[in-house]
């Protein structure tokens, strides 16, 4: 089932964020693009290479007006617990939810249910709360934060200039292609 354009449903989960337990919900995510990171499990192998990742390019996500949530089905005390005891963690400065009753890996399809854990997705969402663009990982293939990020940049684009399209490998400020029946066959 495709979920590009499924709007996101209400919700409020637990997070761990700015060295605090607090809660997020769907009015935080409203108003301004969000990219969501589902990951399997806090103190694990690669989660902590994707999630440093993120931070590392963190500030860009949030110069191009988007917000950054992982997500996994440890409780916010995990969180909590794994950014105190691991250097990398600790320097995370995004929301960390705590999706420990599977809502929203649910909506997005990807809680593995017979281990309990989220596949490795990534959603970009606009301001509307609709999924705009997406991939999924099996547990053991970690994900590219620079092609999460070029990814949101080519969809905000999209979004913003309907008649133009991001041709593969498209980065931000490069050129795009006015779609036109003259270019059929010659690109």
């Amino acid at each position: 089932m495709c979920l590009i354009g499924k709007k996101l449903d209400d919700f409020t989960v637990p997070a761990y964020f700015n060295k605090e337990i607090t809660e997020v919900s769907l009015s935080d995510v409203l108003g301004h693009w969000s990219v969501f990171v589902f990951y399997p499990a806090d103190f694990s192998f690669v989660c902590p290479t994707e999630l440093e990742e993120m931070e590392e390019l963190y500030p860009k996500f949030k110069a191009d007006g988007c917000q950054v949530y992982s997500v996994s089905e440890d409780t916010a005390y995990v969180h909590d617990a794994w950014a105190k005891s691991s250097e990398g963690i600790g320097k995370i400065t995004y929301p960390m939810l705590a999706d420990k009753a599977g809502t929203l890996a649910r909506f997005f399809g990807v809680l593995c249910e017979a281990t309990g854990t989220a596949y490795r997705g990534t959603f970009i969402i606009d301001p509307e709360g609709v999924i705009q663009a997406y991939t999924v990982n099996n547990m053991g293939i970690g994900r590219n934060g620079e092609e999460a990020l070029r990814t949101l940049e080519a969809a905000q684009f999209v979004a913003e200039h309907g008649d133009q399209v991001c041709p593969a490998h498209w980065k931000k400020d490069e050129k795009t292609i006015s779609p036109s029946e003259n270019l059929i066959g010659k690109l």
